[in-house]
C-alpha cells in the first residue's frame, strides 16, 4: 500500500520525520547554514529530547518566570515560535493563556503534538521558517517568545536580521519578545562551564561543546544508550543580541540572567532578553530652564526615566528594587545601604499595621512597597509616573507574591488618582524633587490621607541659605528648576495644616551616596555602556560629580521628614 500523494509530500518537505542519523558532510565544522537546523533535529534525536529536558525539573527550576513576565504586563495571546517538544507552550497554555505553537521541524511539531495530547491539550501548530514568519501566521500576538538557545540556530547576519524584522512585524504595538540564549561570553572567554540547573536538567545526558569559535558553538548531546547527537551553532554575544534588537526597533530590553532581576555577582548559563516593541520617549537632554513650565517638568520627568539608557542605568547600578539615598554608617553597599532607608522610615511609624492604606508616590521600582508588604503585610497602592519602571515594579510583586498586596497606578502625584481621606499613610523617597509645583504636591498629600494619618518621605533638598545660582549644575543633571529645603518644607506642611512629627537631618548620606554611585558607575563602565549609551554614561558620571561637590560646599541637605494631618 503506497502512501496518500500528501503524506508523501509532506515527508519529501520534511525527511527528519523518517531520518535517524543526522549527517554533515565530510567537514562538520564547515557546516554553518541557517537551514540546516532541520537536519540535525532527525526523528531519533526529537524523540530523546525531552530527556535532556526533563520537563518537571526544568519546571521546578524555572518557577514562573515566564508566567510571571507575560501576566505583569498584561499579555495572553502568545505566539512561540520556537516551541519544540512544547514545553513553553504547554505551561503557558495551562497557566490560561492563549498560545500558538510554532516550529520549522516537523518532528519537533510531531512530538509538541503528542506531549500536548498527553496531558489533554490539542495545540495550535504552525510549522514555518522564522523568515517568513508572517506568510504563515494570522493575526498579531501580544507576546513572542523565543527559548531554547533557539535563536542560535540562525548562522548569517542577514537571517538574524529578518527573523527579528518578522517577530517585530508579528506584534501588537505594545508587545513584547521575549529571547534567550547561552551565556556564549562566558564560553568564548573564559571555557565552558554550567550549573546545569535550569535549561537543560536531565541527569543522565551531557550538552557540551566540542568546539568553539567566533562562529561556531559546535554542542555534543551524550545519551545514557550511549547514542550522541551534535548542534552546530552561531555563538550570539550578549552585547550583539542586544544591539540587533534595537537595531530591529525594539525599544526597552531587559536581560536577566538564570531567571534572576539582577546577576551581576553571578555567571549565568543562560540569559534572557526581555524587549519592548512599544515606543519608549529618550529625552535625556535637560531643558532649557528658562522656558520649563510645569507641565513639561512632569512630562521631561516622565520621559527620562521610560528612556532605556535611564531604566537600565538604574536598575543595575543605583540599588535595583531600592532606587534613592541610603544610609551608609554601618555599610558601603548600595543596595544595602537603600534598604537601611526603608527600614528606618518604616520603624518611625509606630501605627503602622497590616491594617494600613499605605501610598507610596514616586514608588519607582517598589522595592519599599514591597518591604512594607511583606514585613508588616500592609496594602500599598504605588503611584509612579515612569511606565517602563511600572512594568518592573509589577513583575517584581509577581516574582515575590506580592501582587495581591501591592498595586501599581501610572500617574502623576500632582493630580493623585485617589479618592479624599483614603490613605493612612503617605510615603515617598527622593521623587518629590522631581515636581515643578510642590505646593500642589503637598495639597494632593493631604487630600488623600485621612484625618490623622502621617506623611513620611526623604527628598534631595538645598540648604536653606544656597547662594543664587551654584546650584544649577546640580538642577541640570535631572531636569530640574530648584529644590526644595528643609526649611521650605516645613512652612509649606505647616501652613496646610500639617503638624510636624520629626525632621532628622542625615545630610552627610547624601555625599556618600552620590559618591558610591559614582565609584560603582566607574568601576563597571563597560558593562553599563553595553546596555545604556557612553554619552549617557558620561553624562551622568559629571552629573554625579556636581552633587559631590556641592554636598562639600554644604549647599545640599537630605533626610526624613515627618509631618501628621491635623
Amino acid at each position: 500500500m503506497t502512501a496518500p500523494k500528501s503524506t508523501s509530500a509532506a515527508l519529501l518537505r520534511n525527511p527528519e520525520l523518517l531520518d535517524e542519523e543526522q549527517f554533515y558532510g565530510e567537514d562538520p565544522l564547515a557546516k554553518r547554514d541557517t537551514g540546516h537546523y532541520k537536519a540535525e533535529y532527525v526523528k531519533t534525536f526529537v524523540e530523546k529530547w525531552d530527556e535532556l529536558i526533563d520537563w518537571d525539573a526544568r519546571a521546578e527550576s524555572e518557577g514562573d518566570f515566564f508566567i510571571d513576565v507575560l501576566r505583569s504586563r498584561g499579555k495572553h495571546k502568545i505566539l512561540d515560535v520556537a516551541c519544540g517538544t512544547g514545553f513553553h507552550s504547554v505551561r503557558l497554555t495551562q497557566a490560561g493563556f492563549d498560545v500558538t505553537s510554532v516550529d520549522g521541524n516537523a518532528a519537533m511539531l510531531a512530538q509538541a503534538f503528542e506531549n500536548a495530547k498527553a496531558r489533554n491539550l490539542i495545540p495550535k501548530l504552525v510549522q514555518a521558517d522564522w523568515r517568513w514568519l508572517n506568510r504563515d501566521i494570522q493575526g498579531k500576538y501580544d507576546a513572542i517568545i523565543c527559548l531554547g538557545n533557539s535563536f542560535t540556530h540562525i548562522h548569517d547576519e542577514a537571517d538574524r536580521r529578518r527573523a527579528l524584522a518578522e517577530f517585530y512585524a508579528a506584534l501588537k504595538h505594545d508587545g513584547i519578545l521575549i529571547i534567550d540564549q547561552r551565556n556564549y561570553d562566558a564560553i568564548l572567554d573564559q571555557g565552558f562551564t554550567t550549573k546545569h540547573k535550569f535549561y537543560y536538567c536531565g541527569d543522565q545526558v551531557s550538552a557540551e561543546p566540542e568546539y568553539v569559535d567566533d562562529g561556531l558553538a559546535r554542542f555534543k548531546y551524550t545519551f545514557p544508550d550511549k547514542s550522541e547527537y551534535t548542534l552546530n551553532m552561531f555563538p550570539l554575544r550578549k552585547a550583539y543580541m542586544r544591539r540587533l534588537l534595537e537595531e530591529a526597533g525594539f525599544q526597552r530590553i531587559r536581560t536577566y540572567g538564570d531567571f534572576q532581576e539582577t546577576f551581576e555577582d553571578t555567571e549565568p548559563d543562560f540569559l534572557v532578553h526581555v524587549a519592548d516593541k512599544a515606543f519608549m520617549r529618550a529625552s535625556t537632554t535637560p531643558p532649557t530652564p528658562q522656558i520649563a513650565t510645569q507641565p513639561s517638568v512632569s512630562r521631561v520627568t516622565e520621559d527620562y526615566y521610560d528612556s532605556p539608557e535611564a531604566d537600565n542605568f538604574y536598575f543595575n547600578i543605583w540599588g535595583g528594587e531600592d532606587i534613592h539615598i541610603g544610609l551608609y554608617e554601618h555599610t558601603s553597599d548600595i543596595k544595602e545601604a537603600s534598604r537601611r532607608t526603608v527600614e528606618a522610615m518604616a520603624d518611625r511609624l509606630e501605627t503602622l499595621s497590616d491594617r494600613s492604606r499605605i501610598l507610596d508616590i514616586g514608588a519607582g521600582y517598589g522595592g519599599s512597597a514591597r518591604y512594607l508588604a511583606k514585613t508588616r503585610g500592609c496594602d500599598v497602592i504605588c503611584l509612579n509616573i515612569s511606565e517602563a519602571q511600572n512594568d518592573t515594579n509589577r513583575f517584581l510583586n509577581r516574582r515575590q507574591g506580592l501582587a495581591k498586596l501591592v498595586s501599581v497606578v501610572h500617574g502623576s502625584f500632582e493630580d493623585i488618582p485617589r479618592p479624599d481621606a483614603s490613605c493612612d499613610i503617605v510615603w515617598s523617597q527622593d521623587a518629590i524633587l522631581h515636581s515643578g509645583d510642590r505646593e500642589k504636591v503637598f495639597e494632593e498629600v493631604r487630600r488623600v490621607l485621612r484625618p490623622g494619618g502621617e506623611f513620611v518621605f526623604t527628598d534631595p533638598m538645598q540648604a536653606d541659605d544656597v547662594p543664587p545660582g551654584v546650584l544649577q549644575p546640580v538642577y541640570d543633571r535631572i531636569h530640574l528648576r530648584s529644590l526644595g529645603s528643609f526649611g521650605f518644607y516645613k512652612e509649606l506642611a505647616e501652613s496646610l495644616g500639617f503638624e510636624t512629627v520629626s525632621l532628622e537631618d542625615r545630610t552627610s548620606n547624601l555625599r556618600t551616596h552620590y559618591s558610591r554611585v559614582g565609584e560603582e558607575l566607574r568601576s563597571r563602565y563597560d558593562e553599563i555602556v553595553e546596555v545604556s549609551s557612553s554619552a549617557f554614561v558620561d553624562r551622568m558620571l559629571v552629573g554625579l560629580d556636581n552633587w559631590v561637590k556641592a554636598a562639600d560646599s554644604g549647599w545640599l541637605a537630605w533626610g526624613v521628614l515627618h509631618f501628621r494631618k491635623k
